[in-house]
């Protein structure tokens, strides 16, 4: 292990531990002068993984080396400032911990900051570091972007090396990473990613899918589409495609990590234990049967796009309130995962870029602002500001297609700048 002290004068909220930095870069290179929070499922050489459990992280010894992608990042020029929590085993959307407490959204301090990535994500949003690292199984890349107004991608499933990451569920975890700015997503996809198999080129957007999302964002967002020229499609999403997810989704929770959480009853936080609970009681045949309905999801999912990159809310409200209670956020969770899990079945990159500030109204009741030019417009990159009163962030996503990660980037950066300019239909328009 490489790197200074460890400081103790951190927010344990967010950091499980960090330094000055806790490990230097191993090279200079593109990204010399970066500093990233690293989600604690990822190795650090010296340190065990915690997973967000404390119970979990005493049992464990210190990493002999580096994940993967940690090792690239440094190889880059990058440095490590230190370890952010994460949900507990990753499998939660809310970003509060029973072992660490709920870190305070920056861009809102009254709502939730998301989750899983919640640390890496709230010390990229308080400028701690220029990079979060985090993982996206089911959107804990894209959520708590969108949440905290946000760069974000989750990349093509499989495309990134995963040796020294933690699993949730392998069919669907992916390397991700959280930036203020999408040049920054760029420049570390730049040195994590390979060249592009495939390229995304052109818009769709299904207006069934939009409506998920309150009003506001819907609206803004179907106007983003329209300012674009996206072409209407029809992919029809079956409520059978979200069950189908979060079957396999649990059956391999339980597969890598049941026998810990059965050994060690009533550590879990009540909504991480309950999923467990459930997973527990997945068949193989059962999950069997749902992996096959996935396969024909992806399938229509990626036709539909045949190339292009399909224009959606990340999320299907802003953050909900803290003070809202766990029916509440686990009511929002549900709708947001019809959402999130299209890029998840399909296997698909996904690009998430802060969306104009909606307003909000008590829970319950959805957003009413009616979408006017402003509301369409995300901020100009490196520009943001911090959502007024009575406004949250929300974001909008692209779905490109797989292989497609750094186009996918490029389209975004490009796409933002000409909204940013107010002329959708430049001739710079990508």
């Amino acid at each position: 292990m490489t790197g200074t002290a460890v400081d103790p004068e951190i927010d344990t909220t967010v950091w499980r531990v960090a330094g000055a930095p806790l490990v230097g870069a191993t090279a200079p290179g593109p990204l010399t002068g970066q500093t990233v929070a690293v989600k604690d499922l990822y190795a650090v050489a010296g340190f065990p993984v915690g997973a967000g459990v404390p119970a979990y992280q005493e049992e464990q010894a210190p990493a002999p080396r580096h994940a993967a992608v940690v090792a690239r990042l440094l190889s880059a020029g990058a440095q490590v400032a230190g370890i952010a929590h994460t949900d507990e085993f990753a499998y939660s959307l809310t970003g509060g911990n029973g072992g660490f407490g709920m870190p305070v959204n920056p861009a809102a301090p009254d709502r939730i900051p998301g989750g899983s990535t919640s640390g890496p994500a709230v010390a990229v949003a308080r400028g701690e570091v220029g990079i979060g690292l985090g993982t996206d199984t089911a959107g804990s890349i894209r959520v708590p972007a969108a949440y905290q107004g946000l760069w974000g991608i989750r990349t093509t499933h499989g495309r990134v090396d995963t040796s020294g990451l933690l699993p949730l569920a392998q069919s669907f975890d992916s390397v991700g990473w959280v930036a203020r700015d999408g040049a920054t997503l760029a420049a570390v996809a730049d040195c994590v990613l390979d060249g592009d198999s495939a390229a995304s080129r052109g818009f769709v957007v299904d207006p069934a899918i939009c409506a998920y999302a309150d009003p506001s964002i819907a609206a803004a967002v179907r106007a983003l589409a329209v300012g674009l020229g996206a072409t209407p499609v029809e992919v029809a999403p079956a409520d059978t495609w979200l069950a189908a997810f979060r079957t396999v989704q649990a059956f391999e929770a339980w597969a890598n990590h049941g026998d810990w959480v059965a050994a060690h009853p009533g550590v879990l936080e009540p909504d991480v234990a309950e999923r467990f609970a459930f997973a527990a009681t997945v068949t193989g045949a059962q999950a069997a049967a749902a992996r096959r309905v996935l396969d024909e999801a992806a399938e229509t999912l990626r036709a539909a796009l045949a190339g292009r990159a399909l224009v959606l809310p990340t999320t299907a409200t802003p953050a909900p309130p803290r003070s809202a209670g766990r029916p509440v956020w686990e009511a929002v969770r549900a709708r947001t995962l019809r959402l999130t899990c299209l890029a998840s079945i399909a296997g698909l990159p996904a690009v998430t870029m802060p969306l104009h500030p909606v307003a909000t109204m008590p829970p319950g009741r959805g957003a009413t602002m009616p979408p006017g030019p402003g509301a369409t417009l995300p901020p100009r990159p490196g520009t943001e500001t911090p959502p007024r009163p009575g406004a949250a962030p929300a974001g909008w996503c692209l779905l490109g297609a797989p292989g497609a990660d750094r186009s996918l980037i490029r389209l975004a950066l490009s796409t933002a700048a000409v909204l940013a300019e107010g002329s959708p239909h430049s001739e710079d328009r990508p």
